[in-house]
């Protein structure tokens, strides 16, 4: 797909992990009827090579996860640096931004894989190297992954 604004296009991929590695938050797109489900998600994320895997937690059980089930294939998409870009003088504004969205597959992972996503959550959020897990909240804890398949980023900044 060729994206409209291809000025504004992100197409390095360590552009696109340096806006990802800015955003606070990843809202997940599941398949739901008779529509889409989106979530809001903390996240972490491991990248090797040119791939993305990004992590989430949350409870034991849910509804995302019933629609994870039925169909694990999702969009994704994150934002960050947020400005409004206003000029008085012709009536008008906009809005100053980085983006990413892309789509994959979500699946659950368990014993060491979700200790590294839980790692790569704490990292994410948190300056402190060595975050140590209590094992009884990692047990009472889901950790799950999205496996990045596409990805593009969109930029407008301030003139």
């Amino acid at each position: 797909m060729t994206m409209r604004r291809s000025d504004r296009e992100i197409t390095d991929f360590s552009q696109l992990v340096q806006v990802m590695e800015q955003c606070d938050v990843c809202r997940l797109a599941l398949h739901d009827t008779p529509y889409p489900y989106i979530l809001p998600l903390n996240f972490g994320m491991v990248t090797a090579g040119q791939q993305v895997t990004l992590y989430f937690h949350g409870a034991k059980t849910g509804q995302k996860y019933t629609l994870i089930e039925k169909d694990p294939h999702v969009s994704f998409e994150m934002d960050c640096h947020h400005q409004l870009v206003t000029d008085r003088a012709a009536c008008k504004c906009a809005m100053a931004y980085e983006s990413v969205i892309g789509q994959g597959v979500v699946q659950s992972v368990m014993g060491e894989e979700k200790l590294v996503g839980l790692t790569a959550l704490m990292r994410h959020y948190h300056t402190e190297a060595n975050f140590c897990f209590l094992p009884e909240v990692v047990a009472h804890t889901r950790v799950f992954k999205l496996v990045v398949h596409t990805m593009t980023g969109k930029r407008r900044r301030v003139n």
